[in-house]
């Protein structure tokens, strides 16, 4: 491999000023996670109280063995959509250690809206299910929901992705032998009962939880009936802490842990300190960023073999080690053009053959346009890079470090795509074009109709009518916007990039070799 050497030409004046802007991004950003760690009703919490039982975030604590990481998928759902509704959407999922097994997490939060559902709670619940769909975790759920309101609500009910998306995947993967695994510690009435029924081992509360499949609450007294006669639950527990010291003991009897089928090398910090990335990152999204220097502050030992580092320089690609993982790195450095699609796709064929995990880390305005691109076939050369990246079988992850737009986004592995996760820095933006190129296609249409009405505009005029625009572009592209929608999994700082990438590497290295097969490249 050749280690990267550092040629950063920002001046001490520049790294300050990116600086302090990120600081301030740091700063939201742990105030909405602070936000979403937060309780719902006050009085919702003060009835579990009363009734001795845990809060959402103290079950999950004793329920992880002791120091386990909690890696916490789509914390910031729903944030801002729902009134005074704490981010997260009434649930937590997540991935954590279990009686030494990695398993997915997930739990109602009785505080928000008693635990009933709405259109994030859905998708962060069958979000959470795909996740350990695919790296064949099994599913730990921990039910308090309250009873459903009566009438339709938009997002929970109809459609593929909501809620019965989530007794399908729950089925489908009972099938495959993913564990599917219930504690029931309050009420579950109709659709909300089939969640735990549906689950290969059913843990209930007793004088807390029951079950009914009818639209009528059930008296929490029905719990030991449920599971002395109707057989419908599998174990009676006393308490919170009763029910979950079962769940860890259940975990504890599913047979071997997968073990880790890649080899994985001593890790090595970086030679340069990951936190100067924050002086590295643009203040101004118009100004581009060295992208290079991004990339020596991630990888092990600055260490990167680079794959044509002489072709296509506007993508760099290369094999590293990310915390003694082995991963095959895309990054932008510029606009996509045919050679950098090109070697893009060539790269990707090698990491397949190789069996070696890819990470997509996107700064992209788009592909390379105009006649001269068109006639180089910019079209037919960014689908082979699509169809590649598409087919891929290997894990593949995308971090969105900068701005990702237009097709640029789509051949990054934008969410579509299926990565095995979607990531993003507080300064990650991604929407079909940025900003300021929208602000100035629409004022260029409105140009036209003055030309055709015989009517000019002043500049003022024209500034006032771009600045809505702009905002709306802005909003719509900007990182928790994605968030709330669920579009990505998690936005993390650039210094939790290491540890966050080394965790997701080390499940994806206990599912099972998928060979890739490709569609037709265009010739």
């Amino acid at each position: 491999m050749s280690i990267l050497a550092s040629s950063l030409t920002l001046s001490p004046e520049e790294m300050r000023i990116n600086r302090d802007a990120y600081k301030a991004r740091l700063a939201d950003l742990h105030a909405r996670r602070s936000a979403a760690l937060g309780v719902g009703s006050a009085t919702a919490l003060q009835r579990l109280r009363e009734a001795g039982q845990l809060t959402v975030r103290e079950r999950i604590r004793a329920l992880l063995d002791p120091g386990s990481p909690f890696l916490e998928l789509c914390q910031l759902a729903g944030e801002g959509l729902y009134g005074d509704d704490p981010p997260g959407a009434g649930v937590v999922t997540g991935v954590g250690m279990i009686a030494g097994r990695p398993c997915m997490v997930i739990a109602s939060d009785p505080t928000v809206n008693d635990g009933t559902y709405n259109a994030h709670t859905c998708k962060r619940h069958v979000r959470a299910q795909r996740f350990a769909w695919q790296q064949r975790l099994p599913c730990v759920t921990m039910l308090q929901p309250g009873a459903q309101q009566p009438g339709a609500k938009p997002g929970v009910f109809a459609d593929e992705g909501q809620f019965g998306s989530i007794l399908y995947n729950q089925t489908r993967m009972s099938r495959e032998g993913i564990a599917q695994i219930a504690s029931v510690h309050g009420p579950a009435a109709d659709a909300a009962a089939f969640v735990a029924a549906m689950c290969d081992e059913v843990v209930v509360v007793r004088g807390r939880g029951a079950l009914a499949f009818g639209p009528a609450e059930p008296a929490p007294a029905d719990a030991e009936r449920s599971n002395r006669e109707d057989g419908v639950t599998d174990r009676l527990a006393e308490s919170d802490a009763h029910a979950i010291a079962i769940l860890r003991d259940l975990v504890g009897h599913l047979g071997d842990v997968p073990a880790q089928r890649r080899d994985v090398a001593e890790p090595r910090e970086p030679l340069h300190d990951p936190r100067e990335i924050h002086g590295i990152v643009s203040a101004d999204p118009r100004v581009p960023t060295n992208n290079r220097e991004i990339l020596l502050r991630l990888i092990d030992g600055s260490d990167l073999h680079e794959f044509k580092p002489d072709f296509g320089e506007t993508i760099i690609t290369g094999f590293a080690r990310i915390q003694g993982f082995d991963i095959g790195i895309l990054c932008n450095s510029g606009v996509l053009f045919s050679e950098s699609a090109l070697k893009a796709t060539q790269f990707i064929d090698l990491c397949c053959k190789r069996d070696i995990p890819l990470l997509f880390m996107a700064d992209i305005n788009g592909f390379m346009v105009g006649r001269e691109a068109e006639e180089g076939g910019i079209a037919k050369h960014g689908a082979k890079m699509i169809t590649a990246m598409t087919c891929a079988n290997v894990p593949k992850y995308t971090l969105i470090i900068g701005g990702s737009y237009g097709a640029g986004y789509l051949a990054m592995c934008g969410r579509a795509f299926r990565p095995n996760a979607m990531l993003m820095w507080p300064n990650g933006r991604a929407a079909i074009m940025g900003p300021e190129q929208a602000a100035t296609t629409l004022a260029m249409v409105k140009d036209d109709q003055h030309k055709r009405d015989g009517t000019s505009w002043t500049d003022a005029e024209r500034e006032a009518y771009k600045a809505p625009v702009r905002k709306t572009f802005e909003d719509f592209a900007n990182a928790y916007n994605f968030a709330r929608n669920t579009w990505c999994d998690l936005i993390i700082e650039p210094t939790e990039t290491r540890d966050v990438m080394a965790l997701l590497l080390d499940l994806a290295g206990r599912v099972p070799l998928q060979p890739s097969s490709f569609g037709v490249f265009r010739m």
